[in-house]
């Protein structure tokens, strides 16, 4: 005798699993959040080379099509895992993880795609506010406004989910492989999430940076956590994102601007924003990452790894920063440019920030590391698998 989700006993022959693919919605809801990471490039490059927008454009119909697939694809695999469960029938531990009950176990819903459907039904919320937001003001000149980072912060919660989906099939290379890509995904998209302190850049602290640290080395050591050189490959799927939008998001821009016939902004120098955005030092700090916690044991001596990891990680990205800087707005790198520069400030600026950021660095590790192991026990043991 067996048990379903709703607790009614059930015969050998009626436990027979669904025949959904997990890989199926894995693809789909992948595919969601790439479409996500298109249109918000191109929206940011929007913004930087041509100037406000409406709430009717290209890369917003990405944006908000992005979320209503994944929102649409964690529905139907939740009603279909739900219908089967009252039915009898077994579900594949690896379609989304471990089984939550919902409204007193009316639906049984796989619990990576529950947490994606609630990053789209939060997405929808702010996406109304947002049209409410422009109904209110017409052009949206800026790209920090509270829907905008509300929009971003949703999109982080589906993309958690997409991390949760792909780590339940860990024991499959597809299931391994995109989990880490996930991961990167949320790297490359928490330095725009990282936007909504930048008010608050205003002393002695680049909080913006410190952010983007802290996100950055959460996913790197939960990647980490989750299988061996994970940080490294994490950081060099991010690497990679960031060099293919390098090239697309200046193109998109300018590509768009011609077909509406609109005019690009004065002066303009062509940087792509958001993958600006993104830290430069990835995969060495990926490789660092691994080197570190690769020496943790079972001894207690050892427990502290993840956040010395995360305490150099976080030292090096906000060390970095400044030079990054320079580079991308300077052409060319020099001394004076990097300690005299009004956007990253004076020498005493870029030491507190780097410790800042070392700091968040250290808790971002105490909390991947954590997220890492929790990756590893959504996917179901070998046995029922077998």
């Amino acid at each position: 005798m067996d048990l379903t989700a709703n607790g009614r006993g059930v015969t050998a022959e009626a436990t027979a699993p669904i025949t959904i693919r997990p890989w199926l919605p894995a693809v789909i809801l992948f595919a969601a959040s790439i479409t996500f990471s298109i249109g918000s490039t191109w929206d940011i490059q929007w913004h930087s080379d041509v100037g406000p927008d409406t709430f009717f454009t290209l890369p917003h119909l990405f944006i908000y099509a992005s979320a209503a697939v994944a929102g649409f694809t964690g529905l139907t695999v939740i009603l279909v895992t739900s219908a089967a469960g009252r039915a009898g029938r077994r579900v594949d531990g690896e379609l989304g993880g471990p089984g939550i009950g919902v409204f007193g176990r009316t639906f049984t819903a796989p619990l990576g795609y529950m947490v994606a459907a609630l990053g789209a039904a939060s997405f929808l919320l702010y996406g109304l506010w947002d049209l409410w937001w422009h109904s209110l003001y017409g052009f949206d000149a800026i790209i920090d406004s509270p829907p905008h980072i509300g929009l971003f912060l949703s999109s982080t919660v589906i993309s958690v989910g997409m991390v949760i989906v792909f780590a339940a099939a860990r024991a499959h290379s597809w299931g391994r492989l995109g989990a880490l890509f996930a991961l990167a995904h949320l790297v490359t998209n928490s330095t725009v999430t990282a936007l909504a302190v930048q008010r608050l850049s205003t002393g002695s602290v680049r909080w913006t940076v410190a952010v983007t640290a802290f996100m950055v080395i959460l996913m790197l050591i939960a990647g980490a956590g989750f299988t061996r050189w994970g940080a490294t490959v994490t950081a060099v799927f991010g690497s990679a994102t960031q060099a293919v939008f390098w090239w697309f998001a200046p193109w998109a821009a300018r590509t768009y601007a011609d077909f509406v016939d609109l005019p690009m902004r004065e002066h303009i120098r062509g940087i792509p924003s958001t993958p600006a955005l993104i830290p430069f030092v990835l995969i060495p700090v990926g490789i660092v990452v691994d080197l570190l916690v690769r020496r943790r044991g079972s001894g207690g001596t050892t427990r502290w790894l993840p956040a010395l990891a995360g305490t150099v990680g976080g030292a090096i990205i906000a060390g970095a920063n400044p030079v990054q800087g320079v580079l991308i707005y300077e052409a060319r790198f020099h001394l004076s440019a990097l300690f005299h520069n009004a956007h990253f400030g004076t020498a005493s600026v870029i030491i507190a920030t780097t410790v800042a950021a070392a700091v968040f660095g250290a808790l971002a590790g105490f909390l991947g590391w954590r997220f890492g192991e929790m990756l590893r026990l959504t996917a179901p043991s070998q046995e029922a698998l077998a």
